[in-house]
């Protein structure tokens, strides 16, 4: 089953989290999230990236999982995170996960390294002879420890594989957005509001694990020019965009969808659950969300 690519993959991306319980990959779990995601309206899935653990995950667990959703015949297009230190490792995994026809791949620099605009530029066109799919860029430095420049996002742009970045910098996406050479997804939840405001037309949002159709409906209504009633609607999904990321993620996220029922709260070490004291600010602001309106008049 190929996978038509989204113009420059347009609309929310979730970068869904990998379900865990007693220790193995959680399949069934992540065939209902899959599917609950695709009701919401969600544009594709992003797996195996930081918030689904991809790095604590084999190759076996990671096709298991992949194939696991892919059996849904309406199964929406994924992405599959590929990082690692090692650039000959990252190029191997992708050509054993090729075979599944992903819409793309998300890759970060060699975290660690710290390499220079060179280096990463050496790292990014090795990647790109390992397959045919669509490449996109991941500019975060908190997690890759190396920040690329405009410069060498658009030197990479001008390859046939490169087609957009997960970028978290709020000038830098408006600078993206403005010089329309790669297409700029937003990855910084809290800037989701501005961006899409400004002309962006993707993203990659984490908190949107909850009240998914509530982050769609904000990005429809900002892309559709009706500027107040999205700001109205993304309002409440400050406090949860908070909570979400006060400890590391992505465990806040695991606790919260756990107390909606929809997965086990467990992480694989050495990440760990969120603390106890984080259940009741979890609560108060999902129920902030709740009691909002969820459709507002946009005449």
């Amino acid at each position: 089953m190929d996978t038509p690519l989204p113009p420059a993959f347009d609309g929310l991306w979730l970068p869904m989290v990998t379900p865990m319980r007693g220790g193995y990959v959680d399949c069934e779990a992540a065939q209902a999230l899959a599917r609950y995601y695709r009701n919401a309206g969600v544009a594709g899935l992003v797996l195996f990236g930081s918030t689904g653990e991809g790095n604590l995950l084999s190759i076996p667990e990671k096709i298991e999982m992949i194939e696991a959703i892919r059996r849904d015949p309406h199964a929406l297009p994924l992405v599959f995170g590929a990082g690692g230190v090692d650039t000959r490792g990252v190029a191997a995994a992708i050509r054993r996960l090729d075979k599944y026809a992903p819409a793309g791949y998300l890759v970060p620099p060699p975290y660690y390294l710290g390499p220079s605009q060179q280096g990463i530029l050496w790292h990014y066109r090795q990647i790109a002879w390992a397959t045919e799919r669509p490449i996109i860029l991941y500019n975060i430095p908190k997690r890759a420890g190396v920040t690329m420049t405009v410069e060498t996002m658009e030197s990479l742009a001008l390859l046939p594989n490169f087609h957009a970045v997960k970028e978290c910098n709020p000038p830098v996406l408006m600078a993206l957005n403005a010089r329309g050479h790669l297409a700029a997804l937003c990855g910084e939840d809290m800037a989701l509001l501005d961006h899409f405001l400004a002309g962006g037309r993707g993203a990659i949002p984490a908190a949107a694990h909850l009240f998914p159709e509530r982050f769609v409906e904000v990005m429809q209504l900002a892309r559709d020019g009706h500027a107040e009633a999205a700001r109205e609607l993304f309002e409440p999904l400050r406090g949860l965009i908070r909570v979400l990321f006060a400890e590391p993620n992505p465990a806040p996220i695991k606790r919260a969808l756990a107390l909606q029922g929809l997965i086990a709260d467990e992480l694989r070490l050495p990440m760990t659950s969120a603390s106890r004291e984080l259940t009741p600010r979890l609560q108060r602001a999902m129920s902030v969300v709740q009691g909002s309106p969820s459709r507002l008049q946009t005449a």
